[in-house]
């Protein structure tokens, strides 16, 4: 008779033959494959068939890659189909009318727009001192003398849009309406300095005989004295 068993000795662990190198040739066929595809897409960002701005072309019978505008063409948002309103000028002369009507708040853009774009040069009351002026540019006409005061706001709409001597144009900083604006602000500085009894509205003279005090006219807890 057999003795007890007192012990099993493990034989070797199977493993399918051939599969690690199998895999190890998939992997390396795969990074193959990948760095190829990768650098065929590359080249084909390189030399796409394609025409390039301001390049030559034998496509075209010109010789040109670039397609000139069909006449009449006007990109979206800038048509200009108002004279008045984009020109300051009614046929090809300036107008002494407004494309819309003036109210506080135009003129408070005006204002605004007077202030940043012009008073460098033209100083903030129009005198033509600004601080430009002040550090050496030559001086522009005051907007008070009495030649510049006859001109037609359409003039002044022109000269922001196409520039004067050697003021640039501001075509490209300041919108059409915002010029117009500001060409009204410059009709309110004009009449600021020359301005009448008769200017000031019927319902309102009686406050030009009794000014609110400055004190009254500042709000609660600026200025005053204690």
């Amino acid at each position: 008779m057999r003795g007890p068993v007192t012990g099993i000795v493990p034989g070797p662990t199977l493993r399918p033959l051939g599969t690690l190198p199998i895999v190890r040739a998939c992997a390396a066929f795969a990074l193959v494959l990948l760095t190829l595809t990768g650098t065929a897409c590359r080249q084909d960002m390189h030399d796409q068939p394609k025409i390039k701005a301001y390049r030559a072309s034998d496509f075209w019978g010109d010789g040109r890659g670039m397609r000139p505008i069909p006449e009449g063409t006007v990109a979206r948002g800038f048509l200009q189909d108002d004279d008045l309103l984009y020109t300051g000028k009614l046929n090809g002369q300036p107008v002494d009318e407004f494309p819309f009507q003036v109210t506080k708040a135009v003129l408070d853009r005006g204002h605004d727009r007077f202030n940043i774009y012009c008073s460098p040069c033209h100083g903030r009351t129009g005198l033509g001192n600004g601080m430009i002026v002040q550090r050496g540019l030559k001086p522009p006409p005051s907007f008070h003398e009495e030649r510049v005061r006859k001109l037609a706001v359409g003039y002044y709409f022109d000269v922001m849009t196409n520039g004067f001597g050697v003021m640039l144009d501001y075509r490209a900083q300041v919108a059409p309406e915002d010029r117009w604006a500001i060409a009204a602000y410059i009709r309110a500085l004009q009449y600021s300095q020359r301005a009448t009894v008769e200017d000031v509205p019927a319902d309102r003279r009686a406050s030009l005989d009794h000014p609110q005090p400055a004190h009254e006219a500042a709000p609660a807890g600026h200025g005053g004295s204690h």
